[in-house]
């Protein structure tokens, strides 16, 4: 027999009602509108336990995922609101339980969960999650070591990121007016719950973004991102990823300093330093300032020894020369008694020059005697005589007592000595023994014209 009640060979052209056949046909919008309702009706909310595989964030923010155990697997749709207030950032390959409502969508005749609520599946599911993210972020060099920046020895401006009504920032003011009162700027945020991670990483990258100098709120020389301690779900926002690209992108060197000694956070990894406490965070951030001192006081004892023992052994070492040297009666001995021997030399030479001096004056005083004065007197006066004589004949004017003349030029009083000098010269003066004449060279002769009576000259 067949299994339908409706024979196959009776399958007609157009649908009559049969025999027997008393329900009405249906349309596919009713039948998935009823199997909608039964469904919600019969299981209203649910609690799965899965694993999550194939995430998708929609551009609208709606998400898109399935939930998988090994046996089955079940759709999964997460509105935008419920999304964003997801304390983890959902992933493949994490297990989750998720609380939601049991539908189906008729657009694609299949059932879903419309997730209303997101944790995850206990502590090994969140440190799975936590070794996914640190291998990522690890990959990509987030922490590595060349990216470590030193901290400064002692900055001017701290800046701390944590709560401002917890313990952790009195401990970290309290530890830091102990070892060194330093300025301190606070960006309250909260550190743990919905949207502290986000605060987290703005207060970070809003440090790192403050001018240098001139801004209302100085830049800070140092980071100290911190948080008391707690469960690994309290310390979870940081480990978020926003929080770790914060700190490892910031210039500004971080000190990380979440939870207690054995709480370790991705942000302990990004981070230039880890502290292990709060309080621990500002012993590194600052020296302590009575070290410094005490250490500057042993600096300056140190200096002032070394210049003490440099004066004491100089003071050795110029007395062991003292002792070495020449006393001054040895050291002058030589030269007092050559200054001596110079002395005695020099009133010899003295006595000896002036004994010279006597003989040659002996010698001199004799030839001054009156008859070899008289005789030496009479030759030098008879040469006196030859010599006025000789002047006497030799005087240009001597002949002119014997009737001779001598000619000059009148314009330039040169004597004329040549005809050749009067001609050129044209008026002449000649010089008598008892006066001038001034005459004119007559061109046309060679003879000159001496008229009776001077008369002027002239141009020719």
């Amino acid at each position: 027999m067949p299994d339908s009640p409706f024979d196959s060979g009776s399958q007609r052209l157009v649908a009559e009602s049969q025999p027997g056949d008393n329900a009405a046909a249906v349309s596919v919008s009713d039948l998935s509108n009823r199997l909608k309702r039964m469904v919600e009706g019969e299981f209203g909310h649910v609690k799965l336990r899965g694993e999550i595989s194939g995430f998708k964030r929609a551009a609208s923010g709606h998400v898109y995922m399935a939930l998988k155990d090994d046996k089955a697997v079940i759709d999964a749709v997460m509105w935008r609101g419920t999304a964003s207030a997801v304390p983890f950032a959902p992933q493949d390959g994490i297990e989750v339980i998720a609380t939601g409502k049991l539908t189906t969508y008729p657009g694609r005749s299949k059932y879903q969960i419309v997730i209303e609520r997101m944790e995850l599946a206990g502590e090994g599911a969140l440190m799975a999650l936590f070794e996914k993210l640190k291998a990522k972020l690890g990959a990509e060099g987030l922490f590595d070591s060349e990216r470590k920046k030193p901290l400064p020895f002692l900055p001017r401006m701290i800046g701390v990121v944590t709560s401002p009504t917890g313990a952790v920032i009195r401990d970290i003011l309290h530890r830091l007016e102990d070892r060194c009162p330093s300025h301190v700027v606070l960006w309250p945020v909260k550190v743990q719950g919905e949207g502290s991670a986000e605060e987290v990483a703005r207060a970070v990258r809003g440090f790192d973004a403050l001018p240098g100098q001139g801004g209302a709120v100085p830049r800070p020389d140092l980071l100290i991102v911190a948080r008391g301690g707690g469960s690994i779900e309290d310390l979870w926002a940081f480990n978020e990823e926003v929080v770790v690209r914060a700190i490892a992108d910031c210039s500004i060197p971080v000190i990380s300093a979440v939870g207690h000694e054995t709480d370790t956070s991705l942000s302990d990894h990004a981070a230039d330093l880890r502290a292990p406490t709060p309080t621990a965070a500002a012993e590194l951030a600052v020296p302590v300032v009575a070290e410094l001192r005490n250490g500057i006081a042993t600096f300056g004892l140190r200096a002032e020894r070394c210049a003490r023992r440099y004066h004491e052994r100089g003071q050795e070492r110029l007395s062991a020369l003292v002792r070495v040297l020449p006393r001054r009666d040895a050291l002058l001995g030589p030269q007092r008694q050559k200054a001596d021997d110079l002395g005695h030399r020099l009133g010899l030479a003295l006595e000896r020059r002036v004994a010279l001096a006597r003989r040659q004056l002996d010698r001199s005083t004799g030839a001054l005697r009156p008859a070899m004065l008289e005789q030496r007197l009479k030759a030098a006066r008879q040469r006196l005589d030859g010599a006025g004589r000789l002047l006497d004949s030799v005087h240009p004017n001597k002949p002119l007592e014997r009737g001779y003349a001598w000619v000059s030029a009148r314009t330039t009083g040169q004597v004329t000595a040549n005809a050749q000098a009067a001609r050129s010269a044209g008026a002449l003066t000649l010089h008598f023994n008892d006066g001038e004449v001034d005459v004119r060279v007559e061109r046309s002769g060679t003879k000159a014209y001496i008229p009776d009576k001077p008369e002027q000259p002239k141009l020719l």
